[in-house]
């Protein structure tokens, strides 16, 4: 995705939150630096083709782990990675923002598994205690703000949305949604908020990829675009 189609969305996820764009671009700016010079990923890296499982961390996971272990490709959002492991489903790339399992993000690094590894505006102090003790080689740096070399935006808000995302752009033919669970009601107010936009999001996801996820039937209906 251009970041000129990213941003309308961005912007409009940006005023909902009351989140600072010069936060964000700090953080860009943060993972820049602690990359720099050390050979990060770059999108071309990263093959995610066929039927892609994008798990999310959701409590259904151990449920649905068979969908994601019958996937070609499959694409762990933060802490999904923990319950992926443990039924012994290979991960292909993790997305975290470093807020959920720093762990295990150094882990698979190490391993050689593409981390995709997000800034933005609160998380700095974690980009600059972990990332330099990461496998850079296998770190595909990203922002939610205008991209700047090698940090890249594929798109996306929550880890979730932004595999979904990632995925799409790097060949997925078709999206799987294990461990998604849109009405979680343990959650807190703001991490409810989020999955309303990750919600919107992933069905602009899936209009622009004329495709129809199965985690929307009987909601897209009600899925506003405000951005569009």
């Amino acid at each position: 995705m251009l970041y000129a189609e990213w941003r309308p969305a961005y912007e409009a996820i940006r005023r909902a939150f009351d989140y600072d764009r010069a936060a964000d671009e700090w953080g860009r700016d943060a993972l820049r630096e602690v990359v720099a010079g050390r050979d990060p990923l770059v999108p071309g890296d990263l093959s995610l083709s066929g039927t892609v499982a994008v798990c999310g961390a959701g409590p259904s996971l151990p449920g649905d782990v068979e969908t994601a272990r019958r996937a070609d490709a499959v694409v762990a959002a933060s802490t999904a990675a923990a319950d992926l492991r443990e039924a012994g489903v290979a991960i292909d790339c993790l997305v975290t923002d470093l807020d959920g399992d720093p762990i295990m993000a150094r882990t698979l690094a190490a391993a050689g598994t593409p981390v995709a590894v997000h800034a933005h505006g609160d998380n700095v102090e974690s980009i600059r205690r972990h990332v330099p003790e990461m496998a850079v080689s296998a770190v595909l740096p990203t922002t939610q703000a205008e991209p700047r070399d090698p940090v890249v935006n594929p798109g996306g808000f929550t880890d979730g949305d932004r595999a979904a995302f990632l995925a799409d752009a790097r060949g997925a033919d078709r999206l799987l949604f294990p461990g998604w669970d849109l009405e979680e009601p343990a959650v807190g107010p703001e991490k409810a908020r989020k999955l309303a936009w990750a919600e919107c999001l992933l069905h602009w996801l899936e209009r622009r990829r004329d495709e129809r996820f199965a985690l929307l039937d009987g909601r897209r209906d009600a899925v506003e675009l405000p951005w569009l």
